[in-house]
């Protein structure tokens, strides 16, 4: 089973990208809690040069607080990340995980079910990218 969902955008800046993936995000209801610059970390801390590559920890507070309630370990998969990264042709590829792939191995079907809707919203999210 593939683990996340992506999509490649052409004619996109690295930083319009980042918008517009918020954007969207937003209209699911999810918000950014943490935002990882890889390029900068990496640079900083062991000094290598890397391409544009952010992690952003994506929230919806409605499903995290159900999940945290059905399952108090689960915060260990929580936020759902979403990357943005540069490519060497220019092109931005988006990526998602896939919380259905993630719950696999958590053995509690309210979190199966709610798994599900998550995907389905993140989904929107990388399919409405253009």
């Amino acid at each position: 089973m593939k683990y996340y969902f992506n999509k490649v955008l052409k004619g996109k800046s690295f930083e319009e990208t980042i918008e517009l993936v918020t954007a969207e995000l937003k209209k699911e209801g999810f918000g950014i809690v943490t935002e990882i610059d890889m390029k900068e970390t990496l640079k900083k801390k062991i000094d290598v040069d890397f391409k544009k590559y952010k992690i952003l920890g994506a929230c919806n507070p409605h499903f995290a607080h159900k999940a945290l309630q059905s399952e108090d370990k689960i915060g260990v998969f929580l936020p759902c990340n979403v990357i943005v990264e540069e490519q060497e042709n220019g092109d931005v590829e988006v990526s998602a995980v896939d919380p259905v792939a993630s719950m696999i191995s958590v053995k509690n079907e309210a979190l199966a079910e709610m798994a599900l809707e998550v995907q389905q919203k993140l989904k929107k999210v990388i399919s409405s990218l253009s």
